[in-house]
């Protein structure tokens, strides 16, 4: 390598180059998060920098300046990851909640439908529940009845169907 010799291929080139140098800075940045200082002074003395986050933080951290980002980021991360393990720690604690209420309801559900006395749950007296046993009861019926239905539709189309192709094989 040498000196270009030719002024005007000389500027062009700087000009080439420092932006090919300043994307490369402007990749570290983004790529590694780096912190980076470049400065270029012209053929013509004419300064040029590139600097992320600023050439001022760049230049007193070279000289020592400034504490290290990795001291000031390291607590804006603790705290972050603190304010997360609280969320995740309430979320925890209402789904614990959850369980358990849904395992009461659970018990009490199981005690309802095995009925008193080898009774079944529908033959249990109705005195001895309350409302909301009894909406519960409802549903369970109606889920009951539409079950039925649905299977006996399902016999009654499929006696149907046999019973037709039966009829077109005579």
């Amino acid at each position: 390598m040498k000196l270009i010799e030719n002024e005007d291929k000389r500027f062009i080139s700087f000009s080439k180059r420092k932006s090919g140098i300043f994307k490369k800075a402007s990749e570290l940045v983004i790529l590694c998060g780096a912190e980076v200082g470049v400065v270029v002074f012209s053929p013509a003395g004419n300064p040029f920098c590139f600097a992320q986050p600023s050439i001022d933080a760049v230049a007193n951290r070279f000289l020592n300046r400034n504490p290290l980002p990795s001291e000031r980021s390291l607590a804006l991360v603790n705290s972050y990851h603190q304010v997360q393990i609280n969320e995740l720690s309430r979320q925890n604690d209402e789904l614990i909640n959850q369980i358990k209420v849904e395992k009461a309801r659970g018990k009490l559900l199981k005690r309802l439908t095995e009925g008193k006395n080898d009774e079944a749950w529908w033959e249990a007296p109705l005195e001895e529940k309350n409302l909301e046993n009894l909406n519960q009861m409802r549903v369970r019926m109606e889920d009951l009845r539409r079950s039925l239905q649905w299977s006996i539709n399902q016999r009654i189309r499929g006696e149907a169907s046999t019973s037709f192709q039966g009829q077109g094989s005579n």
